[in-house]
């Protein structure tokens, strides 16, 4: 099975920028569609966006869509989730996850999940 490590979280102000990673070892992250999601203390866990295996298809949560972009390179059996124009809404835990199955924004679908990043924005 795969194992996630997600890194690049931390604190930001408004309007800044973050660059999320998450490294797979175990398996080769080309096996999976991955994806992230977040979580808001008090809140659930929610889809920010996914990537399909090859990278061709993405889906991006409307709250995210235009400022987050989702990326990966299964040569560095890496993925990425670059953030801009941060917003003090976007403060939460950040968790990427593994999919075996078909391409999904549904948290249940998704086998493998890292330990999560936190990303603080400030106002």
């Amino acid at each position: 099975q795969v194992q996630l490590l997600e890194s690049g979280g931390g604190l930001v102000q408004a309007g800044g920028s973050l660059r999320l990673s998450c490294a797979a070892s175990g398996r080769t992250l080309g096996t999976y569609h991955m994806g992230w999601f977040r979580q808001a203390p008090g809140k659930e866990r929610d889809f920010v966006a996914a990537i399909g295996r090859s990278g061709g298809n993405t889906a991006y949560a409307d709250s995210v869509k235009d400022r987050f972009t989702i990326s990966r390179d299964n040569a560095k059996n890496t993925a990425y989730l670059q953030m801009n124009n941060l917003k003090p809404e976007d403060t939460a835990v950040y968790y990427c996850a593994a999919d075996t199955g078909s391409f999904s924004y549904r948290l249940s679908d998704y086998e493998y999940w890292g330990q999560g990043t936190q990303v603080t924005v400030s106002s």
